[in-house]
């Protein structure tokens, strides 16, 4: 025979059915947002600052219609956030899928030459961490490589005396790339024209041949699925996927197409990539809107201004 137990962590309350609604409760909770109430270093919630919160409750009658609009308009919202979710899912592969056609025949073709072939240099990075500041040089990590691109935004930074020390055996170039050996491994960018960058840790340098490849076609060649899955199959790690150097410069690639080719496929690759991120932007605003709308009814709920009309309006407004 089991019996409930109470962590020391949380409360068990009961209270009047015929005084309350439990539903009614439960996003007047919601409403209240109690983990901003969360102090300390390991964060927990004074209960007598909870206790301390007074709000005007409506007769039970009125609690269960409030209840009702609420369960019908988040039950709406959830909808929208699934259907938009849907959209994000095909405007995110959309690119993937353009850029798997465009490039399948180079991708696929017969390997006759390797990384090296087609580049001047491929240079490790710094085996430890960089001390950043505020200011200065990006620092380009993992998570600021994106699909062709370097992801700037919240880059971290390092001073003048550590990007000398960390480019001592290259320095980076406009139209260099950055290829991420992990976190995830594979994942390649072109460095802008003028933008002084230095390594972060489980990267490396690529410098491509200027006369063979454009350096945005090599990285959209390195992202196409076929040359991805022969760089994973030489990777190490059991949970975390790891690239060795030596595979890098030994990667296997079809002879290179003639300069004007590789110049429209990355034009028309570089158009749809904006609009695909366009697009994922405009989802992503919509996504917000929907969630900050559940806090909108919430907070109109409980300041008694909520009917269904609006409550069915306003959902309708969000999800165009």
């Amino acid at each position: 025979m089991y019996s409930a137990f109470k962590p020391d962590t949380s409360d068990f309350v009961t209270f009047d059915e015929s005084q309350y609604d439990l539903k009614f409760l439960y996003y007047l909770l919601v409403h209240l947002d109690l983990p901003r109430l969360a102090t300390g270093v390991k964060p927990g919630i004074n209960r007598n600052n909870v206790y301390a919160i007074e709000r005007w409750i409506p007769p039970v009658e009125e609690q269960k219609r409030i209840v009702t609009i609420l369960d019908e308009a988040f039950a709406g919202i959830e909808t929208a956030i699934a259907n938009t979710q849907k959209a994000k899912a095909w405007a995110d592969k959309l690119f993937d899928s353009c850029l798997n056609r465009r490039l399948a025949s180079i991708a696929s073709a017969d390997e006759i030459q390797t990384l090296s072939d087609v580049t001047e240099l491929i240079v490790d990075c710094e085996h430890k961490t960089a001390p950043t500041q505020e200011t200065g040089f990006p620092s380009i990590r993992t998570p600021n490589i994106g699909k062709g691109i370097l992801l700037l935004d919240g880059v971290k930074r390092v001073s003048e005396e550590v990007y000398n020390q960390w480019t001592r055996r290259a320095k980076p170039e406009g139209g260099d790339l950055i290829l991420a050996r992990e976190a995830p491994a594979g994942n390649v960018g072109v460095i802008p024209a003028d933008q002084k960058v230095c390594l972060g840790q489980r990267t490396v340098l690529i410098r491509p041949k200027r006369n063979m490849v454009k350096p945005k076609y090599l990285a959209y060649l390195l992202l196409h699925p076929d040359v991805q899955r022969r760089l994973m199959e030489k990777s190490t790690g059991a949970t975390v996927q790891h690239i060795n150097l030596r595979d890098i410069r030994a990667l296997q690639l079809g002879a290179m197409p003639p300069m004007d080719v590789q110049k429209r496929d990355v034009a028309e690759l570089e158009m749809l990539q904006e609009s695909s991120q366009q697009a994922l932007n405009m989802i992503d605003s919509k996504l917000k809107a929907l969630e900050e709308l559940k806090q909108s009814l919430l907070q109109k709920a409980f300041s008694g201004e909520l009917t269904a009309d609006h409550a069915e309006h306003e959902i309708e407004s969000a999800a165009v």
